[in-house]
């Protein structure tokens, strides 16, 4: 049996959810990488086993309940029990109106985004009660948990997460289980910038609602979660720690129609 302390990180083969599994496996855990894309997770885990790291790849699909409860099983008995679960698969929509949506995709998004992070929580956070060693759940929210924008079902499904983390909070801390929420804003992630070039994000217009000039890496979500899930975090529960370049603290401020109080060019990510 591994000896390392276990982190399962769902949607670990690219994006945010890739640099949760690089983290997590320099930090010294053995990584299973739960994801629908088994070409880049498998690639991901020969990479890191060639460094020497303990990491599994597993193919899986968090919107189907019984495939992710079956997954924590095989996990548990061969890496062994969870201490840490990032749940960040998720898929993302472009701009749409309630009114003209196509619903089958909003149930679908529905499917991944909520109810695959409710089917993970439960059934590693499961595991993480049985072991009796407490341990550390981070889920994926946005500046969409906060304000709304656009997107019908991907905003209402994360400001939805938020509160899911409250109430999962509440509920596993007797078992010394913390769970927190990370909320990015716009990630430079290679799909934004595909999204970007494709004309379906407007760079300059994202970056005039931030305090910061520069957009967070997927390694900046990555560090956060490692932190929430750190001795340093030990009494951090329940919260939605944005890292976001100032987007929530900024956003009404740098668009209020008085204008802001100095002369402002729009930055450049």
């Amino acid at each position: 049996m591994n000896s390392l302390p276990v982190a399962v990180v769902t949607g670990g083969a690219r994006g945010i959810g890739e640099a949760a599994v690089r983290k997590f496996a320099e930090t010294g855990h053995a990584v299973a990488v739960l994801d629908v894309n088994r070409e880049l997770g498998e690639t991901l885990v020969r990479e890191l086993q060639k460094q020497g790291k303990v990491a599994q790849f597993h193919s899986c699909d968090v919107a189907d309940a019984a495939a992710v409860n079956a997954l924590a099983d095989v996990v548990g008995k061969t890496l062994g029990p969870a201490s840490v679960l990032v749940t960040s698969a998720a898929l993302i929509p472009n701009t749409e109106s309630i009114m003209d949506m196509d619903l089958d995709a909003h149930d679908r998004m529905w499917r991944v985004n909520y109810h695959g992070t409710v089917h993970a929580c439960r059934s590693f956070g499961k595991q993480m009660v049985d072991a009796g060693r407490g341990g550390a759940i981070v889920t994926l929210g946005s500046i969409n948990s906060a304000l709304p924008m656009p997107l019908p079902a991907y905003n209402p499904g994360k400001a939805a997460i938020a509160r899911l983390t409250q109430l999962l909070a509440a509920e596993l801390g007797r078992h010394h289980i913390r769970v927190n929420s990370v909320g990015p804003t716009y990630v430079m992630t290679p799909q934004l910038q595909a999204r970007i070039d494709a004309g379906q994000r407007d760079l300059v217009k994202m970056m005039q609602t931030h305090a910061l000039d520069t957009l967070p890496t997927p390694a900046d979500i990555a560090e956060a979660m490692a932190f929430l899930c750190s001795p340093a975090a030990r009494t951090i529960t329940g919260i939605l720690l944005p890292v976001d370049s100032g987007w929530i603290a900024s956003a009404t401020y740098m668009t209020y129609a008085g204008g802001v109080p100095w002369e402002r060019s729009a930055p450049v990510a």
